[in-house]
């Protein structure tokens, strides 16, 4: 009797963590808009919270998502005046739903994100921790998945975080960029070096470029040449105009001063 009372315990505890569990990721509610993007193959997506409490930031927010992404709308249907439609943007994250009515060409209505609790679970297997709603309402209008994630890991990546892995997919940092980097003969570059150096756009070609020129930059020299448009063009007409030993930082100088005007 002892030993039911106390599995009987267990399984109560059990459940009441799962509650728990569940009533941290709460359902987000906005109104919605999706209408046609100026970029071909994409929607325009609005979104204005209701359910705004002081932890998070009230706001709108704007996206242009693929049309592939979204079911239960076409572009044809926004030229039904009056239609009702339910819009739906599924993730591993979540799930967002637009449901309203078409006007002017535009789906109005309530939006509603549903994260989804088994994502997080899979991220915990992973390492990661520290969801919130809002933090998966970001991964699946992003496509965040845990695969992306287990990828940057398998390429050795340190310093992935909850938080830089939005920035990471923002600008499509994946395994095959981060390599870039050791192929060239530097230490593979941490999560936020790579978006870093993906931010200004620092590629193979104009690496080689600067080295043919006798630098070795550094992988923060190299975000300063971009930064700086520090081009070998730009190098050459500084050497024409009688600058001598040209470092990376006097390059960098003579920019910020304007002394090339």
């Amino acid at each position: 009797m002892k030993l039911y009372s106390q599995l009987a315990f267990y399984l109560t505890l059990a459940a009441a963590t799962l509650a728990l569990h569940a009533q941290s990721f709460n359902s987000i509610r906005g109104k919605c808009s999706i209408g046609l993007s100026e970029e071909a193959g994409k929607f325009s997506l609005h979104i204005n919270d209701t359910d705004c409490h002081s932890e998070r930031n009230c706001g709108s927010n704007f996206s242009n998502e693929a049309m592939s992404r979204f079911t239960g709308i076409t572009p044809a249907d926004l030229d039904r005046e009056g239609t009702h439609i339910t819009a739906t943007l599924a993730a591993e994250a979540g799930t967002f739903t637009c449901t309203g009515m078409v006007a002017d060409q535009e789906l109005v209505g309530d939006g509603l994100f549903t994260p989804d609790s088994t994502f997080v679970d899979r991220m915990a297997e992973l390492g990661f921790t520290g969801f919130n709603s809002e933090k998966l309402e970001a991964y699946t209008f992003l496509n965040v998945t845990s695969d992306y994630a287990r990828s940057l890991q398998q390429a050795h990546i340190h310093g992935i975080t909850v938080d830089n892995l939005v920035a990471l997919r923002i600008f499509n940092v994946d395994p095959a960029y981060s390599q870039t980097f050791p192929s060239m003969g530097y230490e593979l570059p941490d999560a936020d070096k790579l978006i870093a150096l993906k931010v200004q756009g620092v590629n193979a070609d104009e690496v080689k470029q600067i080295r043919a020129l006798g630098y070795q930059p550094s992988l923060d020299e190299l975000i300063q040449i971009r930064i700086f448009k520090i081009t070998p063009d730009f190098i050459h007409r500084m050497q024409d105009r009688g600058f001598k030993n040209l470092t990376i930082a006097k390059l960098v100088q003579i920019r910020i001063f304007k002394l090339a005007d």
